[in-house]
Parts: C-alpha cells; structure tokens; sequence
C-alpha cells in the first residue's frame, strides 16, 4: 500500500534526524574539544574516549545509545502496536527507523556528512529490534560474547565490531525466512551492514597493513612499553 511506502519514509527521516544528534561533537565542542579534528578524527565514542576521556567517552556512547532507542523503541511499542501489526512488519517498520538513526549518525548534514562509524548505534538498534526473549536474545548475549572473545585475542576493536556485524543478515535469515517480509528485512540488515564496511574502509586497511590500532599497543605505551 501506498501509505505504508509513505510511513516507511517518514520514519526513515524521523530515525535520520534523531541520529544527526551528534552527541560526541556536541560534547567535544562544549569540553574544548574538536573530535573532527583530533585523535582519529571521528565523532564516535571510541574517539571521543581516547580524546576526551573516559568520562565523556561514556556519555559520548550513552547519547549515541538514547538517540537511536528513543525513535525505534516509540515506533516497536507503540506505533506498531496501534495499527496491529505483526511481528515482522513490526520489525521492518522498526528497523527502517533504526537505518535512519544510522544513516543521520554516519552522515550528519550540518557536519558536512562526516560522521561517526555506528557501532553503538547499531548495537542500539539491534537490542531495539530484536531483543524478544527468544532467537534475538540468544543472540544478542552471543554476540556480545563473541566480541569480547575476538576483541580479547586480536587486541582489534575494528575486527570485532565488524564481525558481530553479521547479525543483521543471519538474524533476518533464521528469523524470518518464511516470512512475507523476509526479502524486506534481508534487505534492510544488508544495507545496515554494507555501510557499517564503508566506514571502516580505513580500519581494514590499516589491518591489511597491519598499522591497525591494537587495545594492547595503546596500554604498553602509556606503561613506556615499546
């Protein structure tokens, strides 16, 4: 139908204004701090702790948190709701919403789209999302595990977030696949997780060339480990 086309878009602009908060470039500004400008140059939390702090790094990662639960938690529970959808129109209305909160933090218009990366905001959208008591909570917990443990033997922060990233795609599959709205929802998880490789284009280089940012390497240094 042609108005759920219409809503589908009106969400999708609500999610991107929300996301365009953003939260690490307002708190930067208010501290002294141009996160576009120091450290790794992005607006994101991981930045905005190696350069503000781990203070403000949290709140950085909090707001960043709130912007993308607040829309896509409203539409899940409240929106879907009225008009009776079923769980998995409920789910693509949904996650149309969160693409929006993603895009709008990646691509900022007032900071001349230059964003930040979105690993907080997916990990919001997802919990938003999927988060049901059943398959998604199994895999969330899986998920998070699975970072820590790759996070953990390679020292990368990039490689686990870009491997947890794959929930999209294998959730919609074992979630959805006889589902009307299956292709809809694959769709939408693949475009989540084509953008979230584009904007690590630098951090796979730099694996490639090994010159990647290591958890490790940072402690040796402030230890004056060489």
């Amino acid at each position: 139908m042609w108005y759920e086309y219409l809503a589908a878009g009106i969400f999708l602009i609500i999610g991107y204004f929300f996301g365009s908060f953003s939260t690490g470039y307002i708190i930067g500004k208010k501290h002294g701090h141009n996160l576009q400008s120091e450290g790794s140059g992005n607006i994101g939390a991981t930045n905005a702790m190696r350069t503000m702090g781990k203070g403000l790094g949290a709140l950085t990662f909090i707001g960043d948190l709130l912007k993308a639960f607040i829309p896509t938690l409203l539409v899940r529970f409240v929106y879907c709701p009225m008009l009776g959808y079923a769980e998995d129109m409920t789910y693509v209305v949904t996650l149309i919403t969160g693409l929006g909160v993603f895009i709008g933090h990646i691509f900022p218009f007032y900071l001349k789209f230059k964003g930040g990366k979105g690993i907080a905001v997916s990990a919001a959208v997802i919990i938003a999302t999927s988060a049901d008591g059943g398959l998604g909570m199994w895999m969330i917990f899986i998920g998070i595990a699975l970072f820590i443990v790759i996070v953990a033997i390679t020292g990368y922060v990039s490689v686990g977030s870009l491997v947890v990233m794959w929930y999209f795609p294998i959730y919609e599959i074992l979630k959805f696949h006889d589902s009307y709205y299956f292709w809809q929802a694959l769709g939408l998880g693949c475009i989540f997780l084509a953008l979230i490789y584009i904007k690590h284009a630098g951090n796979i280089k730099r694996l490639i060339q090994g010159k990647e940012n290591s958890i490790y390497k940072s402690r040796n240094k402030k230890r004056g480990i060489s």
